[in-house]
């Protein structure tokens, strides 16, 4: 069964998240922000992470720079609402840093969905 971490600090989102990719016959585990995130990526692997950018403690660009100097190698689908800052410039920026995909919230079920099968698939070649 393919692993989805979902890395989110607003509970809805993760729980929404959780629902739509359990729909789908994925497992999914959740951390409320990039130090929990870190944790659960070292002691559970999954094939696929899933993370916002704005959060507390450790951001998502500061944790997918974190991940990828550490050797994870699965892909990373950066997702943000923007917060302070413009959504497209962080998600350019998220994927300069080693995001696979992006994709801005709200987003729909299907584009989540195409996202995380193509990210799964080019992981596959």
């Amino acid at each position: 069964m393919i692993k989805i971490l979902v890395i989110d600090d607003n509970d809805l989102v993760r729980a929404s998240t959780r629902a739509i990719l359990e729909a789908e016959g994925y497992a999914v585990d959740e951390a409320s922000d990039g130090d929990v995130g870190i944790a659960r990526t070292k002691s559970n692997a999954p094939d696929l992470i899933l993370t916002d950018i704005v959060m507390p403690n450790k951001e998502g660009i500061e944790m997918i720079r974190d991940l990828r100097a550490s050797g994870y190698e699965g892909p990373i689908i950066a997702m943000s609402g923007g917060g302070r800052l413009d959504a497209t410039e962080v998600l350019d920026l998220a994927g300069k840093l080693g995001a696979d995909a992006c994709v801005a919230k709200p987003f729909k079920k299907a584009e989540l969905l195409a996202k995380v099968k193509a990210c799964l698939d080019n992981a596959a070649r």
